[in-house]
């Protein structure tokens, strides 16, 4: 059996960006104007005023500073308050593909190869842009890539469950090499005027190639050591746009479709899920949490990262322990962690162990403990 390797990572960014102070602005806006149209149903009791947020609210709340989007100006028109994206004809690659394609080309020259050395793409992300055909059969077209391909929706844990099959597939032979690409676009399932979640989300695509670690070419090598996923049922965060929308009588608000989440429920019942995980996972390989070189945690909450990684290691964490990258990026779903790791790894030395752990709606939750070599 093959050992496997990470060897290769990419990211995609898009150009805009939207400050915390921008996104309250708009948002103010939009609740005043809510609250005057509805001025006498508020004084009668039978609709709830909207309160306004700032970006202290924000900051404390999430950590989030600012977020990286597709189109922008879309999001902070009042009259719209959601991206707006040309629609692309059939034949045409769609956002998400090029997205994808952009991050999977990097990583591909960050390990050494191209696509001739590829056989098999996951897209492993959280908000597929349709049905079928597979987002990850087109970004295998795009990059003209010989082999098969599939899509995988574990919501914001995707980066890790791809990465387990990419290691599977790579163990067992079946594939030569994999490209786990998360393309995410979660500003457009985002409900940007509800004060709870309005600054959660921002858009991001990641990628990683994994191959066999005697065959790598890459001098950016980390050999992966074990796996773990795990996954409960909860309603805690919730999307419920799908097909059948049209079909329900009676059809659903457009609220109602879009991302929510109880985030109290979340924090208080995730944290001890990953937390768990992560110290039965490194348990498993005879490694303690202490010995760990760093920890690169998905991207939603910094007070939820801090506090799994302080009941995985009995202290508090550092930030070169544990990097953030929502402070910029926001919560990229499937991408987070992965971007993460793509941006803060290049310090860690030869030996060094790193886990990389992505988790969010389902629940999901998934680990992947790696070595530098």
């Amino acid at each position: 059996m093959k050992t496997a390797a990470i060897t290769g990572s990419g990211l995609f960014t898009p150009t805009q960006s939207i400050s915390n102070d921008e996104l309250v602005a708009c948002f103010n806006a939009y609740v005043e104007r809510f609250n005057a149209d509805h001025a006498a149903a508020i004084a009668a009791g039978t609709v709830a005023a909207m309160a306004p947020s700032s970006s202290e609210f924000i900051v404390k709340a999430s950590g989030i500073k600012s977020r990286h989007v597709i189109d922008k100006i879309g999001v902070l028109d009042i009259e719209i308050m959601r991206p707006r994206i040309p629609m692309r004809g059939n034949e045409e690659l769609s956002v998400l593909a090029e997205m994808g394609v952009a991050a999977a080309r990097q990583a591909l020259d960050r390990a050494g190869r191209t696509s001739d050395d590829v056989d098999f793409v996951i897209a492993a992300c959280s908000n597929m842009p349709r049905g079928y055909p597979a987002l990850s059969v087109e970004i295998q077209n795009a990059l003209g890539i010989k082999g098969y391909a599939y899509d995988m929706n574990v919501a914001c844990a995707s980066a890790a469950f791809g990465i387990q099959a990419a290691v599977d597939a790579v163990r067992l032979g079946t594939a030569r090499s994999v490209l786990v690409v998360n393309p995410e676009m979660c500003s457009g399932h985002l409900n940007w005027r509800n004060r709870d979640c309005h600054f959660i989300f921002g858009d991001a695509a990641t990628a990683v190639l994994v191959e066999p670690l005697d065959t790598a070419v890459s001098n950016d090598k980390f050999e992966v050591l074990g796996t773990k996923l795990a996954t409960q049922f909860s309603n805690n965060i919730r999307n419920n746009f799908g097909f059948l929308n049209e079909c329900e009588v009676p059809q659903r608000s457009w609220d109602d479709v879009l991302f929510r989440q109880e985030g109290r429920k979340v924090f208080k019942e995730v944290v001890p899920m990953v937390a768990e995980l992560l110290t039965e996972h490194l348990g498993s390989l005879d490694i303690a949490p202490t010995a760990v070189r760093r920890f690169f945690l998905h991207q939603a909450n910094l007070s939820m990262n801090e506090l799994i990684a302080r009941k995985v290691l009995g202290r508090d964490p550092g930030l070169d322990e544990a990097p953030v990258i929502l402070d910029e990026y926001a919560n990229t779903s499937s991408a987070g962690s992965v971007i993460a790791f793509h941006k803060y790894h290049d310090d860690l030395a030869t030996g060094d162990v790193a886990v990389l752990c992505a988790f969010g709606a389902g629940y999901s939750a998934g680990s992947v403990v790696m070595k530098r070599i």
